[in-house]
């Protein structure tokens, strides 16, 4: 299998491991190689499975992601696997389905502007961000497929 990389260099934060996932994504195409893809890693504050996590800039932990903060905080890494507290290893969900409840199926998802949740209505204030998550199989499995964030103005 080959590809061709769309980004480089990467930066050596959260924004370079959101961009080296999406180039991986990309350089994938439709092709099916596996059925989910995540990652470890420490918590900063509480986190309970299905929300949608971004990682600290200057740490790497993650934490709880929203629409309505910094870029960093818009810029969703994946979704808690696990219910854990601050300090604790969570399991980040990267691709694939993400078992949740309350989705419409075939609705695109984003992130919401509330701490760690997600709406079928995409933000539209000024400074907030748009950030596609996924979209719902069915009204309880949501197919992450994490883009980057963009600024309304």
């Amino acid at each position: 299998m080959s590809g061709t990389s769309n980004y480089s260099p990467y930066e050596p934060n959260a924004k370079g491991f959101t961009e080296a996932l999406i180039d991986l994504k990309d350089t994938l195409g439709n092709r099916t190689v596996y059925s989910v893809a995540g990652f470890e890693a420490v918590a900063f504050e509480n986190v309970n499975q299905g929300q949608p996590l971004y990682a600290r800039s200057s740490d790497g932990k993650l934490g709880l992601a929203r629409a309505a903060g910094t870029e960093d905080e818009a810029r969703v890494v994946g979704f808690a696997q696990t219910n854990k507290n601050a300090g604790g290893t969570v399991r980040c969900l990267v691709f694939g389905s993400l078992a949740t409840s309350g989705l419409d199926a075939g609705e695109l998802y984003f992130l919401s502007v509330g701490y760690g949740a997600i709406t079928a209505t995409p933000p539209s204030s000024s400074g907030q961000y748009i950030t596609r998550v996924g979209e719902a199989i069915s009204g309880a499995s949501l197919h992450v497929s994490l883009e980057p964030p963009i600024k309304v103005s």
